[in-house]
């Protein structure tokens, strides 16, 4: 075999959780693509040989919600940085949502964003279109052409529909030509608030967004899904109530999928503290119920997804009174060791925490793989140190903005390499 682009990945745990495998085992790679697991031909010559006794080789991770803050917010989190914190933190594939500044409501602008991303050679970027143009909620895109630019899907980020009308002929739309709609649920009024309905935004003063802002938004994509026929992602829920709707509307069949942002699977609304502005999310932190009930969904496969929901915000954002905060946190490279500990104290165990963050939602975007380890695959691949143990700080992150709300936690697990693609895109020292 020929030297050229040739890698090989000796002495890891390979765990690859489409299949189950999970052994010691070498992986050749060659011209992009993994030729061989475990059993390496006799004429395979590497140019390159990484180590990676002591770690586990998975598949690349795969992020449905991150902002990269470009076209117009660079002050605030510019690609460069952002792409850098994805392979640091071992994601190599990523869908960002299209409430950029100008909105991704042209082809123009997706093609752009989607060119400046592959002259970087870091992860592989996958926009989301706006289902309305500049996201006002009135005139529907141009999907068609959207989706030839390199959309894979269509939402309205944060900002609901205003018009159930304009959401059914969305949804008659993206029916038509088998596209799907990414909704954030969440009631246009009953959402207006900056903290979960509850005894603690009471005492605190701040204003709540009842569990019904999210309910009454599902109940009203659920029946329009019935009468069109239309495939619906649901964007980070965050209530067991809202689990407990998309459990019975998968039970009836309903093509219905959906993700959980790291956010609410490891905080609740008591780590808002003392106004403490890190912990001004979207969305709103809610009660230890809702946790375990979103803990519980993505274990047992109603909840599709994990995803990071990273969204940088500029000190001058986030340094305020926490109702004037700006919504978000830097999270993208704490997906994985945050991923691993849930996996650890649910039971789910490493083979779902992995699943949620790789194979799962890569299912929910075929234009970034299978995100599977064997011969013929993409050389998509996270090669971590499950034991190293690492405490979160400004210092430790690479993406531009340094707030987040897990600053000051104990994390264990850290990436050593990634791969994109067959290339060495990131390796720590």
């Amino acid at each position: 075999m020929s030297k050229n682009n040739n890698i090989l990945i000796t002495n890891g745990r390979v765990v690859d959780p489409a299949s189950g495998f999970d052994e010691k085992a070498d992986i050749a790679i060659a011209n992009s693509a993994i030729v061989a697991l475990k059993n390496i031909p006799a004429d395979f010559s590497a140019q390159q040989t990484i180590d990676a006794q002591g770690c586990i080789v998975a598949p690349g991770l795969v992020d449905l919600a991150a902002r990269l803050r470009e076209p117009g917010y660079e002050h605030e989190g510019m690609l460069e940085s952002e792409m850098a914190a994805s392979v640091a933190g071992g994601v190599t594939s990523l869908v960002c949502p299209p409430d950029t500044d100008p909105v991704l409501d042209e082809p123009g602008l997706v093609e752009m964003l989607k060119y400046r991303a592959e002259k970087l050679r870091r992860a592989r970027l996958f926009p989301l279109g706006a289902i309305t143009r500049g996201l006002r909620g009135e005139i529907l895109t141009e999907m068609a052409e959207l989706t030839e630019a390199g959309c894979v899907g269509f939402g309205q980020a944060e900002v609901p529909l205003p018009n159930t009308q304009v959401l059914q002929r969305a949804l008659q739309y993206a029916a038509t030509f088998g596209y799907t709609l990414w909704l954030r649920p969440q009631d246009r009024d009953l959402g207006k608030g900056v903290a979960a309905s509850g005894p603690l935004a009471t005492r605190l003063g701040l204003s709540g967004v009842p569990v019904a802002a999210e309910t009454i938004a599902i109940f009203t994509i659920v029946e329009l899904m019935r009468s069109t026929g239309a495939k619906v992602h649901l964007c980070r829920l965050s209530s067991a109530a809202g689990v407990a709707l998309v459990r019975a509307a998968r039970a009836e069949g309903l093509p219905l999928t959906c993700d959980v942002s790291i956010n609410s699977l490891h905080l609740i609304d008591t780590d808002i503290g003392y106004f403490d502005s890190r912990a001004r999310l979207s969305p709103p932190l809610r009660q230890q119920r809702d946790r375990d009930a979103l803990s519980a969904g993505l274990a047992d496969g109603t909840i599709d997804a994990l995803v990071s929901d990273h969204t940088p915000v500029e000190s001058d954002a986030k340094t305020l009174p926490f109702a004037e905060a700006e919504a978000g946190g830097t999270v993208l490279e704490l997906l994985l060791p945050l991923a691993l500990q849930w996996g650890e104290q649910s039971g789910a165990g490493i083979r779902r925490a992995l699943e949620v963050i790789s194979v799962a939602p890569a299912r929910l975007v075929p234009a970034a793989g299978t995100a599977r380890i064997a011969a013929g695959e993409a050389a998509d691949l996270c090669i971590f140190d499950p034991k190293h143990e690492w405490q979160v700080s400004a210092d430790a992150l690479q993406s531009q903005s340094k707030h987040t709300p897990f600053a000051g936690y104990a994390l264990r697990g850290r990436v050593r390499t990634t791969l994109v693609a067959g290339r060495v895109v990131f390796q720590s020292n």
